[in-house]
């Protein structure tokens, strides 16, 4: 058992620190000789007749260690932080608290589980292989911190052996001062003597032990030293050697890198030459395009992932010196109908023939995602520009703020598997601009056209089909005889 921990306790006065386990006295007992306190359970396990202060060296007998009831109860009414929530209270009703209140804890540094903060704080304090701890020589010079499962590694380095060499003289004085002030009652106190005398001798021979290794370490870092000399002395050439080696290494990246930079602009070069071509390929100049989407599901993931949140289709013509546009894709939604539904806006892009066509853009955009099945229920949406709106005004940049419909398509429904919009990982979209305001009951004809048919025919089926429609209503509307 160790002391109590909190948040606190490293702004609370020392004197309610136990020197041992670092945390708020548990139990406090004083030591005679010099007054300071520590917890009754940091006491020495092995029942060592003699006990070492931690905080000034000076040494009191273990029957002359007193348990101070009064500065127990004069403990009680500290203020305590919780460690483990922002509950704060006195000291009395802290252990009350944690019962109630924290029946698990767990190691920050190694993970282990505990029911009991008592048997947490003791791991914290003494078993945790992987807390980071002061060196046990720190008073002599060795200042490093170290997780403890690497504390044996540690006392091997340099500066652990050089602060060994400083507190083995030290220890070995306070033996022998000890061994000669021995003065106890012979009948009182004969065996505690010889048990300390057994005690003192075996760590003599221990220590002289340890001198011995220490001795062994010096020469060791002697004839290391000597090697590191004659090994500064070959470093030195293959220094000299290594600094020609790098001129010349230089001399080579330097054309390298030129070679790359070369290689570099090239291949942007090719890389928009690749795109320029993709787009001609696929441009249509009858305010018309039917975008073919590949690979949807990877762009997809992209999309979620947001590394890629949007795609553009080709760009696509009102005419041959007409308007120059595109659409923008957020396969998984964009503002407010992101991760709900896909959203498809309307770009206008700077034209060549700009300066002669009219703007504001005003006329009436069909957005379709086809059903490649036979069932053929196409999701047909439309919007009308807002000519007050900068979309629709003459671009001054390569593109205008896309606008258009941001809830164009549920992805619940486009993530079913098997759904009819996505087949063999592809997707179709069509985009009409309408410049001859087809109504709304014509689109589901006009956007179930076979896509393969020249324009000129679609526009005239569309036609008859409007006719044919003015037709059967003015039918139903003459008078039965």
């Amino acid at each position: 058992m160790v002391g109590i921990d909190s948040r606190n306790k490293h702004i609370l006065d020392a004197k309610y620190i136990c020197p041992v386990c670092s945390l708020i006295l548990r139990d406090p007992i004083q030591l005679s000789k010099c007054g300071h306190r520590q917890c009754q359970t940091c006491l020495n396990v092995k029942q060592e007749t003699i006990i070492k202060c931690r905080q000034c060296q000076q040494e009191t007998l273990r029957i002359e260690v007193l348990l101070d009831q009064a500065f127990k109860i004069d403990m009680k009414s500290l203020l305590i932080d919780c460690s483990f929530c922002p509950w704060t209270g006195i000291l009395n009703n802290y252990q009350e608290h944690i019962d109630q209140s924290h029946s698990n804890f767990k190691c920050e540094y190694c993970g282990e589980q505990f029911n009991s903060v008592i048997k947490f704080n003791l791991h914290k304090v003494f078993e945790c292989q992987q807390l980071i701890v002061d060196c046990a020589l720190k008073d002599f010079g060795c200042s490093e911190r170290i997780i403890r499962i690497k504390m044996k590694d540690h006392y091997l380095t340099q500066q652990h052996q050089y602060a060994i060499l400083k507190v083995v003289p030290q220890m070995l004085a306070q033996l022998n001062d000890r061994q000669m002030n021995i003065d106890f009652s012979q009948t009182a106190t004969a065996g505690v003597c010889n048990l300390a005398t057994a005690q003192l001798e075996e760590l003599y021979e221990m220590l002289n032990i340890l001198i011995g290794g220490v001795e062994t370490l010096t020469n060791d870092e002697q004839r290391l030293t000597n090697e590191t000399l004659q090994m500064q002395i070959t470093l030195t050439t293959l220094t000299e050697e290594l600094s020609k080696i790098k001129l010349s290494i230089e001399e080579s990246n330097t054309l390298w890198k030129g070679v790359n930079l070369n290689q570099d602009i090239l291949n942007q070069d090719l890389s928009s030459l690749e795109e320029e071509i993709n787009d001609l390929q696929c441009v249509s100049y009858d305010g018309i395009l039917v975008w073919k989407i590949t690979k949807f599901h990877e762009k997809m993931i992209d999309a979620q992932s947001e590394r890629q949140t949007s795609i553009y289709s080709p760009p696509f013509y009102s005419s041959p010196n007409g308007y120059k546009m595109r659409v923008r894709l957020y396969l998984n939604g964009d503002g407010n109908a992101r991760h709900t539904h896909m959203s498809l806006f309307f770009v206008l892009m700077r034209g060549l023939n700009d300066p002669i066509l009219k703007f504001p853009f005003n006329y009436k955009v069909i957005f379709c995602l086809y059903d490649q099945t036979s069932q053929q229920k196409h999701i047909i949406d439309s919007f009308r520009p807002d000519i007050k709106s900068s979309s629709f005004q003459r671009p001054r940049s390569n593109m205008n703020i896309a606008s258009g419909i941001p809830k164009f398509f549920p992805l619940e429904m486009i993530q079913q598997e098997g759904n009819p919009y996505v087949q063999d990982d592809t997707m179709f979209i069509k985009i009409m601009v309408d410049f001859g305001d087809i109504h709304k009951t014509l689109l589901p004809y006009a956007m179930s056209l076979n896509p393969g048919l020249p324009m000129h025919v679609q526009q005239a089926m569309i036609k008859q089909e409007a006719e044919r429609k003015i037709q059967v209503r003015s039918d139903d509307q003459l008078p039965i005889p």
